[in-house]
């Protein structure tokens, strides 16, 4: 039997072809951490600089509020600017729901949407659901889904990010 508090389940449908319509991408994983833990660590500098690319988020979150992810040291090494992704809140219901715009400052495409669902699973387990709605930005649909070549290259997409997550919660 599977111990379903450490698996990872992620389906994605990327764009078949440059310019697609109507890619969504979702993630689900289990975390053995509270709901208002797992909130603290997608929305907080503090927890984000543990996990995934590093570098602090910043987040007004109130609907219209402003969203920022800064670069680590690591990513400016590699000639990324002090901002690499910028957004918008949309919907924000601490520490169950958090919409938010997300737009990558590398692609000229459109900015894509963020949608993080917690919910209290089972034994002290939370299940987050990432579902990024990519309709009209290909480049970014491929490369935050964790099947692009760059992947070779530490560049994970979403499934290597809420790995790094699970692992900085279930660590601390």
């Amino acid at each position: 039997m599977t111990d379903q508090s450490t698996t990872t389940t992620a389906t994605a449908t990327p764009a078949a072809t440059p310019g697609a319509e109507g890619t969504t991408q979702v993630f689900r994983i289990y975390i053995h951490a509270k709901p208002e833990r797992v909130w603290e660590a997608i929305t907080s500098p503090e927890f984000s600089r543990q996990y995934g690319y590093g570098g602090d988020v910043e987040f007004d979150l109130t609907p219209g509020g402003t969203f920022r992810h800064t670069a680590s040291d690591d990513m400016k090494r590699v000639g990324m600017p002090d901002v690499v992704v910028t957004g918008r809140v949309l919907e924000c219901d601490p520490p169950r729901r958090l919409v938010q715009t997300w737009n990558p400052v590398w692609n000229d495409e459109p900015e894509t949407t963020l949608t993080y669902e917690i919910e209290p699973a089972f034994d002290g387990t939370t299940r987050l659901t990432l579902v990024h709605e990519l309709t009209g930005a290909p480049s970014t649909a491929l490369e935050v889904s964790g099947n692009s070549a760059a992947d070779q290259h530490g560049a994970g997409g979403w499934p290597w990010v809420l790995s790094g997550l699970k692992s900085a919660l279930e660590r601390a």
